[in-house]
């Protein structure tokens, strides 16, 4: 799986706060630490996509 965030973020930091291992905040939105996901960190990145209030994770098969 890979992750990246979308310019629709705003800086809420629930990612960072469910997965800092994959997500941060950068100066404006967060920003992803890993493009490709680890496997034992799949469960957590999908639910940071998910609480996301503005859907500004994107979660693909490809890169």
């Amino acid at each position: 799986m890979f992750v990246r965030i979308e310019d629709t973020c705003i800086s809420c930091g629930v990612c960072v706060d469910t997965c800092p291992d994959v997500f941060e905040m950068g100066e404006d939105i967060a920003i992803t630490l890993v493009e490709k996901v680890p496997s034992t960190l799949i469960e957590q990145v999908e639910e940071a996509a998910y609480d996301c209030p503005v859907d500004a994770i994107i979660l693909t098969d490809e890169e």
